[in-house]
């Protein structure tokens, strides 16, 4: 049942999947291998006179916007309020401006390619980590020493950037500026971010290694990555996993709710996180986008959310419903401007229950004045699921027998996993009746289009094929996929899944060209219908490459080869212009 969710074969008729051989790693220019995984570091320090404000960037030449750096100047300090003395790690999120040129590097993108669908890359947001250090110092005006070390990245690697922070950030506030250079040097000699490869990187002395998941991962497994067998342990960890956070501790205040948040974040409801610091609000924000997993949460999530950041005024706007956004917030003034939010999570410090949670009730939304209230989820949704008591009683067991958190996390993470795939499989197995036989797939026609999606029709597919095939959740099953169909996160997988059949029929398209006598059909043909075809052909190759289609690149190379045997077969003037054009 697990691999139910892996990519299957489209539909009848489909042979062997064609996927692309990899490719050599391009030789990489100074910085390439650093752009890989980061953009830049920043320093983010206080400043009497300006505030918070961006104090160094690394490398020099990265280029942030100054809307880009005020963002980073806000995001990177907890709100006076939070009160967090000593060391304090967080995330964020933010848009990047628009009119930026994206320079990805072409073999990056084709890395992307092999990530699963929720960890692919969104070019228009940055990731902004963050080891933020405050503690008394009487020689300062304030009092205090405040600084944050921010590392952004496109990438949505939280634990490993975490994890890296926590080796460099207090290293770095002891010897400041060099040290950032050393580590910045370090990560220009990583290799690419390879998924499904074991990876090792150095850093500072400690060698960090881990693997990045591919799409061909059986949903809920995470392949372990061994210590590394050396003479003196302590310059090795290996990471468990990359991009995880600690679910069972983040949805400890809300135990109670799962359910019911796993269908507010499926169906991309506006939610609001109240918590007490950006460390437990980005947590707590990254495990709710995660609990729908491996489907992607396609709307707009911010892990941590301030009065400063540029989207304020349309995310809190009364004129319009709330957005269809998960916000992770610690201001108090959040509790008066998003109380006409429908569904508001606060939660308290977070602390690992040392007894078993009491049962409590979902809370209405009048009764959340302040950020002072009781923690607790305020909502007036009416879930369409009946509530799993058995997920409860198998966390609340663990509890009582002290199961550490890692095993308890690894319970819930299957528990929704299992909850996503049975919601799943029936559009999953509807979409694929949608594809064409490959019969019908002809070298001289275009390739055939995939049926149009009709919510009727996979409505009716439901009565035989639906979730009660691999759940046993009774509930208005029906109710959550019509509300479902008319949510981002529907059109967001539709349109991904629509992507990959048609470039699977683009390159079954371009094995069906390959597998005909082409030079035997030019000689048939006229030469205004022959250089036709020959430009049509190359069209076929440029896009291939362009849209990085799942081609073997013994395909490619046929057809390169069946176009110039069709060249060399005409006149010499004809020749010349052929061989010229669409090469670049």
């Amino acid at each position: 049942r697990g691999s139910a969710m892996a990519r299957r074969e489209p539909g009848p008729g489909w042979e062997e999947a064609l996927e692309p051989e990899p490719e050599p790693c391009p030789s990489l220019l100074p910085w390439d291998r650093f752009s890989a995984w980061l953009h830049c570091v920043c320093v983010v320090g206080f400043d009497l006179e300006l505030g918070q404000a961006v104090e160094v960037i690394y490398p020099p030449h990265s280029k942030l916007t100054d809307k880009e750096k005020t963002n980073i100047c806000y995001l990177s300090f907890p709100d006076s309020n939070s009160g967090c003395l000593g060391d304090t790690q967080f995330c964020f999120r933010f848009r990047r401006s628009s009119g930026r040129k994206v320079s990805f590097c072409c073999f990056l993108d084709r890395l992307d390619r092999d990530l699963p669908v929720y960890l692919k890359k969104d070019s228009a947001y940055y990731y902004g980590y963050v080891y933020f250090r405050q503690v008394r110092d009487k020689s300062l005006k304030r009092g205090y020493f405040q600084k944050s070390l921010v590392l952004i990245s496109k990438l949505p690697y939280v634990h490993l950037f975490r994890t890296m922070l926590k080796q460099i950030a207090p290293e770095y506030f002891e010897k400041s500026e060099a040290f950032l250079e050393a580590v910045c040097s370090d990560v220009d000699r990583w290799p690419p971010p390879i998924p499904g490869k074991i990876l090792h990187l150095p850093i500072m002395g400690i060698i960090m290694k881990l693997r990045i998941p591919t799409y061909r991962d059986k949903p809920g497994t995470t392949p372990i990555v061994q210590n590394m067998l050396q003479a003196d342990p302590q310059i090795s960890m290996a990471l468990p996993t990359v991009h995880e956070v600690d679910l069972f501790r983040c949805f400890c205040p809300v135990f109670f709710h799962i359910q019911m948040l796993w269908e507010l974040v499926l169906l991309g409801e506006p939610l609001v996180v109240m918590a007490p610091s950006p460390s437990e609000s980005s947590e707590t924000v990254l495990a709710l986008i995660s609990c729908i997993s491996p489907l992607k949460y396609c709307s707009d999530f911010r892990p941590y959310f301030t009065i400063h950041d540029s989207e304020f005024k349309e995310y809190t706007t009364r004129t319009q419903a709330p957005p269809s956004v998960i916000l992770g917030v610690t201001n108090p003034f959040f509790a008066k401007t998003l109380q006409h939010w429908p569904h508001i999570i606060r939660i308290g410090d977070i602390k690992l229950p040392g007894e078993v949670p009491k049962q409590v009730k979902v809370k209405k939304l009048k009764n959340l004045k302040t950020l002072d209230s009781k923690p607790g989820v305020y909502t007036s949704y009416k879930p369409y699921l009946n509530k799993d008591e058995e997920i409860v009683k198998q966390l609340q067991k663990g509890v009582q027998q002290k199961r550490p958190t890692e095993a308890q996390s690894v319970i819930l993470r299957r528990y929704f996993l299992e909850l996503t795939e049975s919601f799943i499989i029936p559009l999953e197995r509807y979409v694929a009746s949608l594809m064409p036989l490959q019969k019908c797939i002809s070298p001289w026609k275009s390739p055939p289009q995939l049926r149009q999606f009709s919510q009727d029709e996979f409505m009716k597919t439901l009565e035989k094929a639906g979730p009660q095939l691999t759940s046993g959740l009774k509930g208005d099953w029906i109710g959550l996929y019509r509300h479902f169909l008319k949510s981002p996160n529907f059109d967001g997988w539709f349109r991904s899944r629509q992507k990959e059949i048609t470039q699977k029929l683009e390159a079954l398209h371009l094995e069906a060209l390959c597998n005909e006598n082409l030079v035997f059909w030019s000689q048939k043909h006229s030469e205004v219908e022959t250089v036709d075809l020959v430009l049509k052909l190359k069209n076929k190759l440029l896009q291939a490459d362009r849209e990085q289609l799942p081609v073997k690149t013994d395909t490619l190379k046929k057809l390169q080869a069946h176009i110039n045997d069709i060249i060399l077969a005409l006149p010499d003037d004809l020749q010349d212009i052929l061989l010229k054009t669409g090469t670049t």
